[in-house]
């Protein structure tokens, strides 16, 4: 198991910073990892999500949204191919602070090939820092 944890500071209310991260529809507009985002952010459900890594190719993936609650976090479960090969546990918190939101984006990587995919999870922080920096950008935008 290898987790990866990257925080980011915004000047904006938890609800705020909430609306950018469930609005799947806009990701296009402004998110440089995630560009393709469909489904509702709704525990039980699951998304359509194709990443685009820095460096790598595309992939796309179908993860079921685990926990859902607006203004404090967002976390769902993807896989490759079948569950325990290679998952996902990706996560959004946010915690209010004195003059905005403290988000922590962080993936938990499991199974069989996590030893095997240590380049992709090695990468995974820097496409994580690129898209806190956009989403910190829209959600202070208004």
């Amino acid at each position: 198991m290898r987790t990866i944890s990257v925080p980011v500071d915004i000047k904006a209310s938890p609800e705020r910073v909430w609306e950018v991260i469930a609005d799947f529809a806009a990701y296009r507009e402004w998110n440089p990892f995630i560009r393709e985002a469909a489904g509702e952010a709704r525990e039980g459900t699951t998304l359509t999500l194709r990443m685009f890594p820095e460096g790598g190719r595309p992939m796309s993936f179908r993860p079921k949204v685990l926990r859902a609650e607006p203004g404090r976090e967002l976390r769902w479960l993807g896989n490759l191919i079948v569950p325990g090969l290679f998952d996902g546990e990706h996560a959004f918190e946010l915690s209010a602070t004195g003059d905005g939101t403290r988000m922590v984006q962080s993936e938990r990587f499991s199974g069989l090939l996590v030893p095997l995919f240590g380049k992709v999870v090695s990468r995974a922080e820097g496409d994580f820092a690129r898209l806190n920096e956009a989403l910190r950008r829209r959600a202070e935008e208004t």
